[in-house]
């Protein structure tokens, strides 16, 4: 008697290696693509709770307060916010991300934070115009009082 075992031929294996091939080359491109929608995303998350703040302090203050960061550095909550609002009138020592309500995903150090304040007249209420960008997405995000775009 003569035993035999059955397996896979060469061909078999072949065929099955080149499909997983195939497969690695489709979806490791979407892999990646997908990481920079998610800071994408996160820079986003930034605009819209800075935007938020802006219009709750416009709200209380009847100003906008300034705010910027260079992406490389860290903040955290506790971090003061220092500057001259809209109105002209310098920004308390005790105004910080936390105090405004500002997520704790903008105080990321991948994060930067570039703002253009226009000052208040006495015709003309003061506006700003904010670019919120994280270092490893792909988009930058502009606010103004009364919308966020992506770029």
């Amino acid at each position: 008697m003569t035993s035999r075992t059955q397996g896979f031929t060469l061909i078999e294996l072949l065929i099955v290696i080149a499909i997983i091939g195939i497969l690695a080359a489709v979806l490791i491109p979407n892999l990646l693509g997908a990481q920079k929608r998610a800071y994408d995303t996160g820079a986003q998350a930034c605009a819209k709770s800075i935007q938020t703040a802006e219009a709750t302090f416009q709200i209380d203050k009847q100003a906008y307060f300034p705010i910027a960061k260079t992406a490389g550095t860290a903040t955290t909550g506790a971090t003061v916010i220092t500057g001259n609002d809209t109105n002209g009138t310098a920004v308390a020592g005790t105004v910080t991300y936390d105090s405004l309500g500002i997520s704790a995903g903008c105080q990321d150090k991948n994060i930067g934070i570039v703002s253009t304040m226009t000052a208040a007249s006495t015709t003309v209420q003061g506006s700003y115009s904010i670019v919120v960008r994280d270092t490893r997405g792909s988009k930058s995000f502009t606010i103004t009082p009364t919308s966020i775009a992506g770029s």
